[in-house]
């Protein structure tokens, strides 16, 4: 019905994950390199929202439009049917995109100087936004053990309770590590940031990407203290439109809320524009889901296939199947290569990742593999892998 094997040919259509890996990896030519770093996957949109689109061209007019009710039932109705969790409409706000949402909630609820609290490893736009708001950031790290990442509360209660720690910006599921978080792990947070102060920012946007059955249950809904939680999702990486830009941040509180609207006003932030409106209201119709569940088993398989294959052909590679996202992590730490041997490796044999240290400094050893991709592409990619590292 849905058919994830076709191949698109990306190169030469201002595509940032094939058209600017020379700038990102500093080389001369990629035109023959497979890119599998950045989170973006090479899989055709659904068409509910492609013909969501073409007929909102065929009406030529393109002036201001707004989120209506129409639009903010469309997320909620959303949210409730995949996770039974029901929030009012006028709890929904809008960004152009879940990281400029950080960006206004950390200038929201934070001041120069006041500091912000993350995990490591952790997607860079974490620590990068509020370094470039001048905070200060604090980092809680994960436990590792044998790859699987479990929570740290002992070190994340010691940042928590420091009097300039004000907003924790929370990643669930887990980017890079692929880890969906238990209710008893959110409540354990939701408790320590309540308890000190700490506004939790959770962000949701891979919520809908969960593999092997794994449950995801957002913050607030887990949350005794909903009110301290501000969450952002959006449908850009369920459905592979980040290029058109539409984000929700879900804030219960209404102080908080007209906090945000009066962030964003300082800047004359615009709402959603007239196709990411559209986009939206056809992402989150229950029409899409049937495509969404075909995504998540032909994800399913791509991640099977990569581990198998990777673990039988280089045993000294770690990889663990992830609870959520198209993202793999890959520990190399026992191959005793350097992160540059071994991103040097790659490219020479034309396959690019993502390198540990883009998450945090310690990461050196680690790789993210993005394995959105087709089956034929995947396989070739997974191929090169192995011949560099062999």
């Amino acid at each position: 019905m849905f058919n994830f094997d076709e191949t698109y040919s990306r190169r030469n259509t201002s595509s940032l994950k094939w058209d600017l890996m020379e700038k990102i990896y500093s080389i001369p030519d990629a035109s023959k390199i497979i890119p599998m770093w950045v989170a973006d996957m090479d899989f055709a949109a659904p068409e509910t929202i492609t013909n969501a689109l073409k007929a909102r061209m065929d009406f030529p007019l393109f002036g201001y439009t707004f989120e209506d009710e129409a639009c903010a039932s469309s997320v909620t109705s959303w949210l409730a049917r995949r996770n039974d969790w029901h929030v009012p409409t006028e709890s929904v706000l809008y960004h152009q995109g879940v990281v400029p949402a950080i960006s206004t909630i950390v200038e929201a609820f934070t001041n120069e100087g006041d500091t912000v609290l993350v995990n490591a490893p952790i997607y860079p736009p974490f620590f990068n936004v509020p370094k470039k708001l001048n905070r200060q950031v604090a980092y809680a790290p994960l436990h590792e053990e044998n790859g699987v990442y479990t929570f740290d509360f002992e070190s994340f209660e010691e940042q928590a309770k420091k009097d300039d720690v004000k907003l924790f910006i929370f990643c669930h599921p887990h980017n890079p590590s692929g880890t969906v978080w238990s209710e008893d792990v959110l409540k354990r947070i939701d408790t320590i940031c309540a308890e000190n102060g700490v506004i939790v920012l959770s962000d949701e946007i891979h919520s809908d990407l969960i593999l092997n059955g794994t449950q995801h249950i957002p913050f607030a809904k887990a949350s005794s203290h909903a009110d301290n939680v501000i969450t952002c999702v959006a449908p850009t990486k369920t459905f592979n439109i980040a290029g058109i830009q539409a984000a929700m941040m879900i804030v219960t509180d209404a102080k908080k809320r007209q906090i945000i609207r009066k962030t964003m006003e300082s800047h004359s932030q615009m709402g959603l524009n007239t196709f990411a409106l559209t986009a939206v209201q056809a992402a989150f119709s229950e029409e899409s889901e049937a495509w969404l569940h075909a995504l998540i088993d032909y994800l399913n398989e791509n991640v099977r296939y990569v581990i198998d294959t990777i673990t039988q052909e280089l045993p000294k590679i770690n990889v663990k199947h992830p609870d959520a996202t198209y993202l793999l992590w890959l520990d190399m730490r026992q191959t005793g290569m350097t992160e540059k041997e071994m991103m040097q490796k790659l490219l020479d044999a034309g396959v690019a990742l993502d390198p540990g240290t883009k998450y945090g400094a310690p990461f050196d050893g680690f790789l993210r593999m993005n394995i959105a991709c087709t089956r034929e592409t995947l396989k070739e990619a997974v191929k090169r892998f192995i011949q560099a590292l062999s």
